[in-house]
Protein backbone atom coordinates (compact mmCIF):
# COMPACT_ATOMS: atom_id res chain seq x y z
CA UNK A 1 0.00 0.00 0.00
CA UNK A 2 1.52 3.52 -0.88
CA UNK A 3 0.87 6.15 1.60
CA UNK A 4 -0.86 9.55 -0.14
CA UNK A 5 -0.54 13.30 1.19
CA UNK A 6 -3.28 14.21 3.44
CA UNK A 7 -5.31 17.23 2.15
CA UNK A 8 -7.31 20.19 3.70
CA UNK A 9 -9.54 21.30 1.07
CA UNK A 10 -10.83 18.80 -0.55
CA UNK A 11 -14.12 18.45 -3.30
CA UNK A 12 -15.80 15.28 -2.79
CA UNK A 13 -17.43 14.30 -6.25
CA UNK A 14 -20.21 11.48 -5.26
CA UNK A 15 -22.16 8.85 -8.02
CA UNK A 16 -25.51 9.56 -7.68
CA UNK A 17 -25.60 5.89 -7.48
CA UNK A 18 -24.16 5.90 -4.21
CA UNK A 19 -27.56 7.44 -2.56
CA UNK A 20 -29.44 4.81 -3.66
CA UNK A 21 -27.81 2.10 -1.11
CA UNK A 22 -29.14 -1.60 -2.59
CA UNK A 23 -32.46 -0.05 -3.96
CA UNK A 24 -32.18 0.03 -7.80
CA UNK A 25 -33.19 3.74 -7.91
CA UNK A 26 -33.71 6.35 -6.21
CA UNK A 27 -32.61 7.59 -2.86
CA UNK A 28 -31.97 5.90 0.36
CA UNK A 29 -32.51 7.35 3.24
CA UNK A 30 -30.35 4.86 5.42
CA UNK A 31 -27.59 5.14 3.17
CA UNK A 32 -27.58 9.01 2.47
CA UNK A 33 -27.05 9.43 6.14
CA UNK A 34 -24.25 7.15 6.48
CA UNK A 35 -22.49 9.00 3.78
CA UNK A 36 -23.58 12.31 5.37
CA UNK A 37 -22.01 11.33 8.62
CA UNK A 38 -18.68 10.22 7.13
CA UNK A 39 -18.84 13.21 5.44
CA UNK A 40 -19.71 15.42 9.04
CA UNK A 41 -16.85 13.06 10.74
CA UNK A 42 -14.49 14.47 7.75
CA UNK A 43 -15.17 18.01 8.27
CA UNK A 44 -14.91 17.80 12.19
CA UNK A 45 -11.31 16.03 12.01
CA UNK A 46 -10.27 19.77 10.12
CA UNK A 47 -11.22 19.41 6.68
CA UNK A 48 -12.75 21.89 4.25
CA UNK A 49 -15.09 20.25 2.48
CA UNK A 50 -17.84 20.89 -1.21
CA UNK A 51 -19.23 18.23 -2.72
CA UNK A 52 -20.50 17.63 -6.10
CA UNK A 53 -23.14 14.37 -6.58
CA UNK A 54 -24.46 12.67 -9.94
CA UNK A 55 -27.93 12.23 -10.46
CA UNK A 56 -27.62 9.09 -12.07
CA UNK A 57 -29.64 7.27 -9.47
CA UNK A 58 -32.80 9.64 -11.00
CA UNK A 59 -32.10 10.17 -14.73
CA UNK A 60 -29.05 10.02 -16.73
CA UNK A 61 -28.96 12.11 -19.84
CA UNK A 62 -26.69 10.57 -21.76
CA UNK A 63 -28.45 7.13 -21.92
CA UNK A 64 -31.66 9.11 -21.95
CA UNK A 65 -30.39 10.85 -25.29
CA UNK A 66 -29.08 7.09 -26.70
CA UNK A 67 -33.17 6.21 -26.66
CA UNK A 68 -34.28 8.78 -28.51
CA UNK A 69 -34.21 12.34 -26.54
CA UNK A 70 -32.74 15.28 -27.40
CA UNK A 71 -29.30 15.04 -25.77
CA UNK A 72 -29.35 18.82 -24.39
CA UNK A 73 -33.16 18.04 -22.54
CA UNK A 74 -31.64 15.23 -22.05
CA UNK A 75 -29.05 16.61 -20.28
CA UNK A 76 -31.08 19.60 -18.34
CA UNK A 77 -32.94 16.75 -16.96
CA UNK A 78 -30.19 15.01 -15.48
CA UNK A 79 -29.06 18.35 -13.89
CA UNK A 80 -32.48 18.86 -12.25
CA UNK A 81 -31.67 15.20 -10.66
CA UNK A 82 -28.72 16.27 -9.40
CA UNK A 83 -30.41 19.43 -7.77
CA UNK A 84 -32.62 16.36 -5.63
CA UNK A 85 -29.79 14.82 -4.60
CA UNK A 86 -28.28 18.12 -3.09
CA UNK A 87 -31.06 18.86 -1.64
CA UNK A 88 -31.32 15.36 -0.18
CA UNK A 89 -27.30 15.70 1.13
CA UNK A 90 -28.17 18.89 2.95
CA UNK A 91 -30.99 17.93 4.80
CA UNK A 92 -28.70 14.60 5.78
CA UNK A 93 -26.14 16.64 6.90
CA UNK A 94 -27.79 19.01 9.01
CA UNK A 95 -29.22 16.11 10.92
CA UNK A 96 -25.65 15.65 11.55
CA UNK A 97 -25.39 19.27 12.99
CA UNK A 98 -23.60 20.38 10.03
CA UNK A 99 -24.11 23.62 8.04
CA UNK A 100 -24.31 23.10 4.72
CA UNK A 101 -25.28 25.20 1.61
CA UNK A 102 -26.71 24.40 -1.76
CA UNK A 103 -25.66 26.21 -4.84
CA UNK A 104 -27.36 25.96 -8.55
CA UNK A 105 -25.72 26.30 -11.64
CA UNK A 106 -29.09 26.76 -12.78
CA UNK A 107 -31.37 29.48 -10.94
CA UNK A 108 -33.91 28.28 -8.96
CA UNK A 109 -33.73 30.56 -6.01
CA UNK A 110 -37.26 29.58 -3.95
CA UNK A 111 -34.95 26.17 -3.58
CA UNK A 112 -31.48 27.07 -3.01
CA UNK A 113 -28.72 29.56 -3.57
CA UNK A 114 -27.39 30.86 -7.03
CA UNK A 115 -23.59 29.33 -7.56
CA UNK A 116 -21.60 32.24 -6.57
CA UNK A 117 -17.71 31.39 -6.82
CA UNK A 118 -16.70 34.45 -4.14
CA UNK A 119 -19.83 33.66 -1.56
CA UNK A 120 -18.99 29.41 -2.15
CA UNK A 121 -15.20 30.14 -0.85
CA UNK A 122 -16.96 32.31 1.84
CA UNK A 123 -19.16 29.71 2.67
CA UNK A 124 -16.24 27.16 2.63
CA UNK A 125 -14.31 29.71 4.60
CA UNK A 126 -16.82 29.73 7.67
CA UNK A 127 -17.05 25.96 7.88
CA UNK A 128 -19.98 25.26 6.22
CA UNK A 129 -20.45 22.47 3.60
CA UNK A 130 -21.08 23.82 0.43
CA UNK A 131 -22.59 20.97 -2.19
CA UNK A 132 -22.75 22.35 -5.75
CA UNK A 133 -25.80 21.40 -7.74
CA UNK A 134 -27.16 21.00 -11.85
CA UNK A 135 -23.74 20.65 -13.20
CA UNK A 136 -21.89 23.24 -14.75
CA UNK A 137 -25.61 24.55 -15.96
CA UNK A 138 -24.54 23.45 -19.36
CA UNK A 139 -25.90 20.47 -21.46
CA UNK A 140 -23.18 18.19 -23.18
CA UNK A 141 -20.95 18.77 -19.47
CA UNK A 142 -21.12 15.48 -16.80
CA UNK A 143 -20.64 16.04 -13.17
CA UNK A 144 -17.32 14.82 -13.45
CA UNK A 145 -16.47 17.84 -15.35
CA UNK A 146 -18.65 19.86 -12.96
CA UNK A 147 -16.68 18.37 -10.22
CA UNK A 148 -13.15 19.11 -11.81
CA UNK A 149 -14.25 23.29 -12.51
CA UNK A 150 -15.68 23.73 -8.92
CA UNK A 151 -12.15 21.97 -7.16
CA UNK A 152 -10.28 24.54 -9.46
CA UNK A 153 -12.59 27.40 -8.84
CA UNK A 154 -12.58 26.49 -5.25
CA UNK A 155 -8.51 26.25 -4.78
CA UNK A 156 -9.18 22.44 -3.55
CA UNK A 157 -5.85 20.38 -2.54
CA UNK A 158 -7.57 17.49 -4.21
CA UNK A 159 -10.54 16.07 -5.83
CA UNK A 160 -11.68 12.95 -4.35
CA UNK A 161 -14.09 10.70 -6.37
CA UNK A 162 -16.20 8.69 -4.68
CA UNK A 163 -17.37 5.70 -6.71
CA UNK A 164 -18.46 1.51 -6.30
CA UNK A 165 -15.03 0.39 -6.89
CA UNK A 166 -11.30 0.70 -4.87
CA UNK A 167 -9.63 2.78 -7.64
CA UNK A 168 -8.52 2.29 -11.00
CA UNK A 169 -8.16 -0.82 -13.39
CA UNK A 170 -6.82 -1.42 -16.00
CA UNK A 171 -10.24 -3.13 -17.25
CA UNK A 172 -13.59 -3.12 -15.82
CA UNK A 173 -12.59 -5.29 -12.58
CA UNK A 174 -16.51 -6.59 -12.95
CA UNK A 175 -15.64 -8.29 -16.12
CA UNK A 176 -12.42 -9.12 -15.28
CA UNK A 177 -11.29 -10.49 -11.68
CA UNK A 178 -7.73 -10.19 -12.54
CA UNK A 179 -7.61 -6.76 -13.91
CA UNK A 180 -4.70 -5.07 -12.41
CA UNK A 181 -5.34 -2.05 -10.28
CA UNK A 182 -3.20 1.02 -9.96
CA UNK A 183 -2.14 2.36 -6.47
CA UNK A 184 -0.51 5.27 -8.49
CA UNK A 185 -1.41 6.41 -12.26
CA UNK A 186 -0.70 9.66 -13.99
CA UNK A 187 -2.59 11.84 -15.60
CA UNK A 188 -1.69 11.03 -18.94
CA UNK A 189 -1.75 7.33 -18.59
CA UNK A 190 -5.24 7.39 -17.65
CA UNK A 191 -6.07 9.80 -20.89
CA UNK A 192 -3.66 7.71 -23.32
CA UNK A 193 -5.35 4.58 -22.21
CA UNK A 194 -8.91 5.65 -21.88
CA UNK A 195 -9.27 4.17 -18.62
CA UNK A 196 -12.63 6.20 -18.01
CA UNK A 197 -12.89 6.36 -14.51
CA UNK A 198 -13.79 9.98 -14.89
CA UNK A 199 -14.28 11.78 -18.60
CA UNK A 200 -11.28 13.27 -20.18
CA UNK A 201 -12.20 16.75 -19.87
CA UNK A 202 -12.54 16.38 -16.50
CA UNK A 203 -9.07 14.78 -16.20
CA UNK A 204 -7.49 17.06 -18.81
CA UNK A 205 -8.59 19.72 -16.58
CA UNK A 206 -7.20 18.38 -13.30
CA UNK A 207 -4.06 17.94 -14.58
CA UNK A 208 -3.98 21.33 -16.38
CA UNK A 209 -4.77 22.81 -12.82
CA UNK A 210 -2.71 20.81 -10.56
CA UNK A 211 -5.61 18.79 -8.54
CA UNK A 212 -4.29 15.11 -7.92
CA UNK A 213 -7.40 12.84 -8.19
CA UNK A 214 -7.87 10.20 -5.62
CA UNK A 215 -10.80 7.22 -6.72
CA UNK A 216 -12.14 5.23 -3.79
CA UNK A 217 -14.89 3.39 -3.09
CA UNK A 218 -17.34 5.71 -0.57
CA UNK A 219 -19.69 2.40 -0.43
CA UNK A 220 -17.16 0.95 1.93
CA UNK A 221 -18.39 1.75 5.40
CA UNK A 222 -15.55 4.27 7.18
CA UNK A 223 -13.72 4.56 4.09
CA UNK A 224 -13.80 8.04 3.01
CA UNK A 225 -11.94 8.48 6.31
CA UNK A 226 -9.56 6.41 5.62
CA UNK A 227 -8.65 7.66 2.54
CA UNK A 228 -8.71 11.14 3.30
CA UNK A 229 -6.02 10.22 6.28
CA UNK A 230 -3.90 8.76 3.36
CA UNK A 231 -4.53 5.20 3.93
CA UNK A 232 -7.04 2.69 2.61
CA UNK A 233 -7.13 1.21 -0.81
CA UNK A 234 -7.30 4.15 -3.21
CA UNK A 235 -6.04 5.44 -6.60
CA UNK A 236 -4.41 8.44 -6.98
CA UNK A 237 -3.68 10.48 -9.80
CA UNK A 238 -1.24 13.21 -10.36
CA UNK A 239 1.20 14.41 -12.90
CA UNK A 240 4.28 13.10 -10.85
CA UNK A 241 3.22 9.31 -11.04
Amino acid sequence: MIARPAYRRILLKLSGEALMGSDPFGIDPDATARIAAEIASARAAGHELCLVVGGGNIFRGLAAAARGFDRASADYMGMLATVMNALALQNALERQGVATRVQSAIPMASVCEPYIRRRAARHMEKGRIVIFAAGTGNPFFTTDTAAALRAAEMGCDALFKGTSVDGIYASDPKLNPGAERYPVISFDKVLNDNLKVMDSTAVALCRDNGIPIIVFNVREPGNLARVLAGEGRATLVSEAA
